[in-house]
């Protein structure tokens, strides 16, 4: 499953930011399948870094892992760079129809910036991060814990057959396509199962910051200007004194109030969207795409724990993945 999220919210992120059909789920692109292992090699090898102080020799002298990570690098490099020149010629090509030039975000930046590539490059390779691993890791640990807790797994089924009132999907996409704000927002215990996985198994489990100036923190510690101060989401959604002693459960209802209705909590508290000046300022778009996903998936089909024995560990990088996938058995969901 992971394995296909990561292909999905990849076609996704690049038809809605740069206006291109990547096709990876289906496999025709060999140069985004590339692309996207490149991608998530470099993100692992990057967070390496942190605990290899050898990493700057390496660099140095091309070695090791470093030498693999610049070899993604350019492969990555490559990808984006062609993508660039071909959305500029495809806008230099249709002058005559303005539409085109406001498709998606890539020729919104093409036609208020100077056309520096290595900015854009930037700009693309920020939105993969933001859009694609955190996305597709984060849906692929709520269906881990859905296999784990088949009675949630089928609570929240039942809502959204509520909530959509769907008699009969006889076609994904238009059921996908009916998924209006309306039922969404109505949709709370979906949402309170997606929030309690991010609890747990954030997106993004270490996140750190680089200091601006010298401060002190709230508690007297001092910091310098150019410190790097990391604060540890995946941690901090375990802590008893934090969440209660029930911290390490899995148990939606913790967001509920007594009518079922989702309540927040501080960004402070639940710190995977971040918070302050730099909360996720995709939160709103990485929630509704997740339970669109959810909607469909689970008003379709069952999802079971390929083997319910076996280890589900943590790859080191960047992002939060399932270290080799997560293999599930999958039956269609029949009408009762």
């Amino acid at each position: 499953m992971q394995d296909l999220f990561m292909k999905s919210t990849l076609d996704s992120i690049f038809k809605v930011a740069f206006g291109v059909e990547l096709d990876s789920m289906c496999g025709t692109s060999e140069e985004g399948a590339e692309f996207s292992r490149a991608f998530d090699d470099a993100s692992a090898m990057t967070l390496w870094r942190y605990v290899d102080v050898s990493w700057k020799i390496k660099k140095f002298l091309n070695i090791g892992s470093e030498a693999a990570l610049k070899k993604n690098i350019r492969i990555m490099d490559n990808f984006v760079y062609k993508l660039i020149k071909r959305k500029i010629e495809q806008m230099h090509n249709s002058t005559d129809d303005p539409s085109m030039k406001k498709e998606d975000i890539l020729s919104r930046f093409l036609q208020v910036t100077e056309t520096d590539q290595t900015y854009l490059r930037d700009i693309i390779l920020n939105f993969i991060i933001a859009g694609k691993d955190t996305t597709a890791a984060t849906l692929s640990w709520f269906i881990y814990m859905l296999c784990k807790h088949p009675t949630i797994q089928e609570k929240v089924a039942r809502e959204v057959k509520q909530m959509s009132n769907v008699k009969e999907i006889s076609d994904f996409s238009s059921f996908a396509a009916s998924m209006g704000e309306e039922a969404l927002e109505k949709m709370h215990y979906l949402h309170a199962t997606i929030t309690e996985t991010l609890r747990l198994y954030p997106a993004l489990p270490v996140d750190a910051k680089i200091c601006f100036s010298d401060d002190v923190f709230p508690d007297g510690f001092n910091v310098r200007e150019g410190d790097m101060v990391s604060f540890q989401p995946y941690a901090m959604g375990r802590m008893k004194f934090i969440w209660g002693d029930d911290a390490e459960d899995f148990r939606p209802e913790r967001w509920l109030d007594s009518n079922g209705v989702f309540q927040p909590e501080s960004p402070f508290k639940f710190t995977a969207f971040q918070a302050g000046p730099r909360i996720c300022l995709g939160k709103e778009f990485a929630y509704r795409q997740m339970k669109i996903f959810s909607a469909v998936l689970l008003s379709c089909f069952t999802f079971k724990l390929a083997d319910a024995k076996k280890p589900v560990n943590y790859r080191t990088m960047i992002n939060l993945h399932i270290d080799g996938g997560l293999p599930v058995s999958i039956t269609r969901r029949y009408e009762s």
